[in-house]
């Protein structure tokens, strides 16, 4: 069986709001904490890492690359969940501006998508499709992924039966760490694919 590593991205100076696709770089504390994941997985075999293409994404994966000097490759699929109208606002501030519609959007998530935002189910087909391919990768080399919270946490609750709360759990940190095994079945199509 092979695994793939999704890494949550290193933090920004938009933490503690809705980033979704805004796009910042990471901040001196996030440099630190490049650091301290490449210390982390330094006894790991990576052979390539794949990438969100926004910028704390690319700037985590890259130093990832250069450490096992390996390539480096972006996905649009990888992103996070846009949140519309709601980018780069605390709670607090969403709150502040449309009380009801936030009450109503914590009673009916996922299924009510923030306004002008992704909703919750083409966000979670994009992100199942990616990891897709993905797996068909994985069962060639050894992978590391680069991504964001709300990719990890849609892998960890659909892919590996973990409830949402426990999913949180693993992911709020950033430059947090999550292993998935590929299904035998994926590694066995993609096998039969390429021969």
């Amino acid at each position: 069986m092979s695994e793939i590593l999704f890494v949550r991205h290193a933090e920004t100076d938009m933490a503690g709001t809705f980033c979704g696709h805004s796009d910042p770089e990471v901040n001196a504390l996030g440099r630190e904490q490049i650091s301290e994941l490449i210390h982390r997985l330094q006894h790991e075999n990576i052979d390539v890492v794949y990438t969100s293409d926004l910028r704390r994404a690319v700037a985590t994966a890259n130093a990832i690359a250069e450490a096992f000097g390996v390539g480096c490759h972006a996905r649009l699929a990888l992103r996070e969940i846009g949140f519309g109208t709601w980018e780069g606002l605390s709670w607090q501030e969403i709150e502040q501006r449309d009380a009801v519609y936030a009450r109503r959007w914590i009673a009916e998530y996922p299924m009510l998508p923030t306004p002008n935002g992704e909703a919750f189910s083409d966000f979670e087909r994009r992100v199942l499709r990616e990891v897709e391919f993905l797996s068909t990768e994985a069962a060639e080399q050894k992978i590391a992924v680069v991504t964001h919270a709300g990719v990890l946490r849609t892998v960890l609750c659909s892919l590996n039966n973990c409830s949402q709360d426990d999913a949180w759990r693993q992911t709020k940190t950033y430059c947090a760490i999550v292993r998935h095994t590929v299904a035998p079945s994926l590694q066995a199509q993609s096998i039969g694919a390429r021969s």
